[in-house]
């Protein structure tokens, strides 16, 4: 559906304007009402229509008091998890530590004698010797080479960046490489990465 949207020259390619309705001919389209009987306080609620909001609405998570709080027991995530290993930091040498600051990382991911800060990584991402990323939003199975320099960037799945690859200190250079918005996030994506084991459009299209 969202390959047939993205085609669509007439859609404003909106979930709810375009997307959902058109899937309600064709497909089982369930909605759960979000009612929270016992707390008065707002319900979380972000429009992530955009990549500005996308993006926002994930940094949120690493603040110290986000307003949607992963770890409210009240209010448990389920959703199917791959097994990863736990994350690991090495190397902590003064000019190599492996450290990771204001940030989610998640299961499978190694910070090898790299730093983050104010990052989400998804599962399996490493991060190399002498790296410095901020700022981001990693996802998953990413691996950033060594001496790089990232920040204020979306890099999607099963992206390699290259040993020694700058992302988000030159706006005009990063355009010629990848998508960079008004406010000046960099998006770097690979093609058909679509999910964790990428297939490609044919698998979509074919009967």
């Amino acid at each position: 559906m969202l390959l047939k949207d993205a085609e669509d020259l007439n859609s404003s390619h909106d979930f709810g304007k375009d997307i959902l309705p058109r899937m309600l001919g064709d497909y089982r389209v369930f909605a759960f009402n979000f009612v929270d009987e016992n707390k008065k306080e707002a319900l979380y609620w972000r429009d992530v229509g955009t990549l500005e909001a996308y993006y926002e609405a994930n940094l949120d998570l690493v603040s110290v008091s986000p307003v949607f709080n992963l770890y409210d027991e009240a209010w448990p995530i389920r959703t199917h998890q791959r097994q990863y290993p736990p994350a690991k930091f090495v190397f902590s040498d003064t000019d190599r530590m492996g450290r990771a600051l204001d940030s989610l990382v998640s299961s499978g991911c190694i910070i090898s004698g790299g730093s983050v800060q104010n990052c989400v990584l998804s599962p399996n991402v490493r991060v190399n010797s002498y790296s410095e990323i901020e700022n981001s939003i990693l996802f998953s199975h990413v691996n950033v080479g060594r001496s790089c320099r990232i920040r204020k960037a979306i890099i999607d799945r099963d992206v390699h960046i290259p040993e020694g690859t700058t992302i988000g200190y030159d706006a005009d250079a990063d355009r010629e490489r990848y998508f960079v918005t008004d406010s000046g996030i960099t998006v770097v994506t690979r093609d058909y990465s679509l999910f964790e084991n990428p297939v490609t459009v044919d698998y979509f299209t074919s009967e």
